[in-house]
């Protein structure tokens, strides 16, 4: 009884280290959107170890992300590669609510996808547990994909099934 209550008390108080990653494909049409979520003190974190360069100090205080800021850095951690070709995100909206950053972006691409590569190293050279769970949803398929340090990317070939 004992073990089992020292194990629930080091799970409550061990931080989880998780993003949302959604990628959906707008059948019809030449873009991608993208939704992002994750915790807004992991990610000031990994902000200030990542190539832009930022106040750290100043976004914790203020609790406010400027929206070119977070633009950059989700184009340096979040990759989309459609048909072998590197795209970039352009930023729809950012919100901020209960520690938590979610952020919606938007990639245009080729109307007809083969493959898309999806890599995603948000926090994964802060922590060694960090999972960033990705969903895409294109045509007919849907699939979801846990990405850690180790695995960063996954590639998905997109092709219409048959009924």
């Amino acid at each position: 009884m004992l073990k089992s209550l020292a194990a629930a008390i080091l799970v409550v108080f061990h931080p989880v280290h998780v993003t949302m990653t959604s990628v959906d494909y707008i059948s019809g049409t030449d873009s991608i959107k993208v939704f992002i979520r994750m915790y807004y003190d992991d990610f000031l974190l990994d902000l200030s170890s990542s190539d832009i360069q930022v106040a750290y100090e100043k976004y914790t205080a203020e609790n406010t992300i400027p929206g070119e800021m977070m633009n950059n850095y989700l184009n340096e951690k979040v990759n989309i590669i459609v048909n072998n070709k590197h795209l970039e995100g352009k930023l729809l909206n950012l919100n901020l609510e209960n520690n938590e950053i979610s952020t919606d972006l938007i990639y245009m691409t080729d109307r007809k996808p083969i493959t898309i590569t999806v890599r995603n190293t948000i926090m994964t050279g802060l922590y060694s547990d960090q999972v960033n769970m990705v969903i895409i949803r294109v045509n007919d398929l849907e699939e979801g994909v846990m990405l850690t340090p180790v695995k960063t990317e996954q590639t998905y070939s997109v092709k219409r099934r048959r009924k």
